[in-house]
């Protein structure tokens, strides 16, 4: 809420009533929008608990800091070790079971949040070190036995000793997911020479396919939901794989429009060709013209398929002229097939698109209220995002190839405020300088000790941009109230996603090894109880993980105390610049023996 400057007007009038009916007035509008600025909230505009105000202006609070009351968080108990708040199967009697609503994001309200720190489970041990996590795991670390049992044919994964391996295997690669992207490459020769560079997998099993995918310069985001008992997202981040939850149900994906250059679906029991073919329409929109869509699975494939998927071949004959008819309505084309992979291609000319300005036309246009980038809680439509005709440079066929675009200023930067090809290298040499000195003052980044990294607030990308030659990879998080420069950041050929950080990732607990973030209490503390903001961090945190702190020094000292109240170790340091009023704070999050427990 922005605050008015109320001023009555100063008058004098003959009738003396009218003076105190005036005071009156202006004494109830001072009252309301007191009351209003003390009440007035959102599910999103959280009070900053436990913290006093020790500054009085803006000149004050330069000088001085928040001061935040000491506080010591237990441990939740042992049922809460793979909580995940937005995600929580417990929840899910409240929601509704048409197209799985029940498996999207649902918050709960703040007088439900926990105030105690997620526990690690029983046995848990430091994770494996990259590259050898992406072929084992500690069991303890993930201890679910149902997907073991279940999907141990089909060498998803197999339990030995104190350890899960993966061999790699798959539903719809038997031979092992090397030989399946040996052929998808066959397919698509834009894989082998840094044209497709992002990739999203949807339904993504313990991701392998995006494991695989990373050693031939593919960075890919495997979703799945949140279920009961395969947590395949968790098995993919232990494995130090990018993962996030989520499901294409009755809401957009937490991506701007034309962001992967390729999509993927291995046999993902998506029902493509139910409701329209609105989860096609939500693949059109994040995928860059041009780009590739892969499916592997029913019914590709069914004349020699159709036994083993309990139906008949008539029935999948018709499910694949469905499905070829629909994408053809939103101008894919059939660019390769062969054995159980079909690979259809975005249209990259808008001409296509003309189809849908004729009456009755299926899918329908959107129109221009729609706007094609926002995308947190956003409903799903059932109408086709067009690409905008302004970028020359937006299909893959003229996108820069990889690695040559992580440097090269994308067209789409010029619709940021303040957005420019200056801005965006001055943001890129800006944190090479700032990543060299987070190196001196924290040793392990850049060594096998980190591998899954967060920027929390990230702008361009630049943090990611910096750290692309150490064994990371990054997570860019753009909040959904701030300034939209996600699409930059997939530009580039790097991943991420929106997230309002007033509410919990979209994560398992322990899934990153480093936390950074640039002044995001600045830009969100009034919104957003910084409490609930350290204590989600700490919730995805690995025990021994690390946090980067840079933040005005208005807020460090509560930052500390809060921080200390969760026993993480910190220590404060100065900016690269020694800058008084922007200091840097470098935490560690210990890993802790059983403690008092509460809920």
């Amino acid at each position: 809420m922005k605050n008015k400057d109320l001023k009555p007007a100063a008058y004098h009038d003959k009738s003396s009533r009218k003076i105190p009916i005036a005071l009156i007035f202006t004494l109830l509008c001072g009252f309301s929008f007191y009351l209003g600025g003390l009440f007035c909230s959102d599910k999103n505009k959280l009070l900053i608990n436990g913290i006093t105000n020790a500054a009085h202006s803006p000149k004050e609070a330069s000088l001085v800091s928040l001061q935040a009351n000491p506080v010591v968080f237990p441990e939740c108990s042992s049922d809460y070790q793979d909580y995940t708040p937005c995600t929580d199967p417990k929840g899910w009697k409240k929601y509704g079971s048409h197209r799985l609503t029940f498996m999207e994001r649902h918050c709960p309200p703040i007088f439900e949040r926990k105030e105690c720190l997620v526990p690690q489970p029983k046995g848990y041990k430091t994770p494996i070190k990259w590259p050898k996590s992406k072929d084992e795991c500690w069991y303890r670390n993930v201890p679910y036995d149902w997907i073991n049992n279940k999907k141990s044919n089909q060498h998803w994964l197999r339990k030995e000793g104190e350890k899960f391996l993966f061999p790699g295997g798959g539903t719809m690669f038997p031979r092992g997911v090397g030989a399946y992207v040996d052929l998808m490459q066959d397919l698509i020769p834009g894989m082998k020479d840094g044209t497709v560079r992002t990739a999203i997998d949807t339904g993504c099993g313990v991701a392998s396919w995006g494991g695989d995918l990373l050693d031939r310069g593919i960075l890919t985001v495997s979703l799945a939901p949140r279920d009961n008992h395969e947590a395949q997202v968790q098995f993919a981040l232990e494995r130090g794989i990018p993962a996030i939850l989520g499901i294409i149900s009755t809401q957009r994906l937490p991506f701007p429009s034309s962001s992967f250059d390729m999509a993927h679906c291995s046999r993902c029991l998506i029902p493509w060709t139910e409701f329209g073919g609105i989860y096609l329409l939500e693949i059109h929109r994040i995928l860059r013209p041009g780009g590739f869509w892969v499916l592997s699975g029913p019914p590709v494939n069914y004349k020699n398929r159709w036994r083993g998927w309990n139906t008949t071949v008539e029935e999948q004959k018709s499910d694949y002229n469905k499905l070829q008819k629909l994408l053809s309505s939103m101008c894919f084309k059939l660019y390769n097939q062969k054995d159980d992979i079909s690979v259809w291609k975005k249209s990259s000319d808008n001409s296509c698109y003309d189809k849908l300005l004729v009456p009755d036309a299926y899918p329908p246009k959107c129109d221009d209220s729609t706007e094609p980038d926002t995308a947190w809680y956003t409903p799903l439509r059932s109408c086709l995002v067009t690409p905008s005709q302004q970028f020359k440079k937006l299909n893959l066929e003229s996108t820069p190839k990889w690695p040559d675009r992580l440097h090269i200023a994308p067209e789409r930067i010029l619709t940021i405020p303040g957005g420019s090809a200056s801005a965006f290298m001055h943001d890129d040499s800006k944190w090479k300088v700032r990543v060299k000195h987070y190196k001196t003052l924290l040793p392990a980044l850049g060594t096998d000790k980190i591998r899954n990294v967060m920027d929390m607030n990230t702008e361009y990308g630049g943090y990611a941009a910096a750290l692309i030659d150490d064994p990371i990879w990054v997570m860019n998080v753009v909040s959904s109230y701030g300034t939209n420069s996600l699409s930059v950041v997939y530009d580039r050929g790097l991943i991420g996603t929106y997230h309002d950080w007033c509410e919990a990732f979209s994560t398992y607990p322990r899934t990153y090894d480093l936390l950074h973030f640039d002044g995001l209490f600045t830009a969100e503390s009034h919104r957003c109880d910084m409490k609930y903001v350290l204590l989600e961090m700490d919730r995805i945190l690995r025990p021994n993980g690390y946090i980067i702190i840079r933040e005005s020094n208005y807020f460090l000292n509560s930052i500390s105390m809060i921080a200390k109240g969760m026993r993480w170790g910190c220590q404060k340091q100065n900016t690269e610049y020694t800058k008084e009023k922007e200091k840097i704070l470098i935490c560690q999050k210990k890993l802790l023996s059983p403690s008092n427990r509460s809920l």
